[in-house]
């Protein structure tokens, strides 16, 4: 959902928690339209409700009730929850461009650790994959999330995949300890001349 000038978003547990905007329930519709013949065996949410929005058609169409991981909720931004993230971006604030030279979200002020984040967010991945081995995982979660997990499968630097597009899709395959990049940010589906017997395997 974009941010507009003037509108914050509501706040659950202290994130920004925006509803879906029309063209993302749009782009919803062709996530679930991509996953769904590709052997789905479980699908996780977080705690805000982009997520949830984002998950019902694959949802519906599967017949896959989603479950909650909260751990692969958004980094927490600290003073800039609500909205006010992206107005500082826009607008270049010295901390914003701070943080992008640096590769960390922790110069935001009462913004969540850099180290906490990856390990939380490394933790639910490895709990999702103890529940369920050799199965496909769907994971709804958000562009902070996408990006601390392909760094840590990488060991890249800390923003190498910042930035995902809205429903795009990215993968991994956990090997245990190791991680693997298969993909990221695919958006074929989002195109107009998508057609899924073209597409790579999921």
């Amino acid at each position: 959902m974009p941010w507009m000038p003037g509108r914050d978003f509501t706040l659950r547990d202290g994130h920004g928690d925006p509803e879906l905007s029309p063209a993302g329930l749009e782009q919803a519709d062709k996530v679930a339209e991509r996953l769904a013949t590709e052997g789905v065996d479980a699908i996780y949410v977080t705690t805000l409700r982009r997520t949830q929005q984002t998950a019902e058609p694959l949802a519906r169409r599967t017949g896959i009730e989603p479950r909650v991981e909260a751990d692969l909720r958004e980094v927490f931004l600290g003073e800039w929850e609500g909205g006010i993230f992206r107005q500082k971006v826009v607008e270049a604030d010295p901390v914003a461009v701070q943080m992008f030279q640096l590769e960390s979200w922790a110069v935001i002020p009462g913004a969540e650790p850099d180290g906490e984040f990856a390990a939380r967010v490394r933790a639910a991945v490895m709990r999702l994959a103890a529940a369920h081995p050799d199965q496909r995982v769907v994971a709804v979660t958000h562009g902070g999330v996408i990006g601390s997990v392909l760094q840590q499968a990488a060991r890249s630097r800390g923003f190498a995949f910042a930035n995902a597009d809205n429903a795009s899709i990215s993968q991994i395959v956990v090997a245990g300890d190791r991680w693997i990049v298969r993909r990221f940010n695919d958006t074929a589906h989002l195109t107009p001349h998508f057609s899924l017997a073209g597409a790579a395997p999921i």
